[in-house]
Order: structure tokens, then sequence, then C-alpha cells
């Protein structure tokens, strides 16, 4: 992604924000939750939409005024970071978990099993394995890993 803008964070808007946010969601989930279908990323779309959001504390990120990214914090655990595919490897991701970081040096984070990408992005930046759950959050055989910050990578 080409841009002559500061990436800026800021405390989301809702509603008004939310269209930005989906779309950022279902692309990102698109482009990197290959195991799940396109059901099941629509049920979990409207969980976005009408519950989960309100239960975050949301961060957009944006060039200029091009949302390209978002972060959801509760209770010490990073519940939500989504980029937009075409702001993948620009630095969006890194800048809302150091963020999140600054309000919560313990940060956790659970990441899809079958999501390397994330993976390994939380791993480059310093999160540590703590746990393993065979389901996700919504009873799914998706398994999740449970990561802890443990510092910068040495």
């Amino acid at each position: 992604m080409q841009t002559d803008q500061a990436l800026q964070l800021r405390a989301a808007n809702l509603p008004e924000d939310i269209p930005a946010i989906l779309q950022i969601w279902r692309s990102a989930v698109e482009a990197t939750h290959h195991f799940l279908s396109q059901s099941e990323i629509g049920a979990l779309a409207e969980l976005i939409e009408n519950m989960y959001l309100d239960q975050v504390q949301v961060t957009v990120a944006l060039y200029g005024e091009n949302p390209v990214g978002f972060s959801g914090l509760a209770d010490g655990k990073l519940e939500m970071l989504f980029v937009a595919p075409e702001a993948f490897g620009c630095g969006v991701g890194r800048a809302l978990v150091h963020e999140a970081l600054a309000a919560y040096p313990h940060l956790e984070v659970d990441v899809n099993e079958q999501n390397p990408q994330a993976h390994g992005f939380y791993t480059h930046l310093g999160f540590k394995q703590i746990g393993r759950s065979e389901l996700d959050g919504q009873g799914n055989p998706y398994p999740l890993l449970h990561l802890r910050y443990s510092g910068p990578r040495q």
C-alpha cells in the first residue's frame, strides 16, 4: 500500500465506523481464515456487528481518512485485530499491538491454529504460547492457541 500520510490511531466512533470495520474484518478474514466457510463467515459477521463490538474497546487505524485496520481490547486481552489485506506488511497490526501493550504490558491474545500467518506475526512481536484449546469461542472445532506477550524477541 502506497501512502504519503502517516498512520493514525483513534478510538472508534460507533456506530459510524461499523461499516468500515465490518469491511476490514470480512476482507481480512477471507484473506487469512481459509478454513472457514462463507456461511461461517456470515454468521461471525453478524456476531461482530451485533454483539462483539459492544464488548471491546475499539481502536481504528487510518491512513488519512481511510480506515485500514482495527483492534478490540477487553480486560487485558486483544480480542480482535484485523488489517485490510492491502495494508498487510505496512505496520498497521504492529502499531495496534503496541498501543494495546502500552495499556496492558502482559497482553494476551488467541489465534486460530489454522492461521499460521497470525501466529507468526504475534511470535515475531514477542508473544509466547501459554495454552491451547481444541474449540474456538463459538464451540467449533477450530483450535485456538493462547498467547501472552513476554517482551521483545531476543
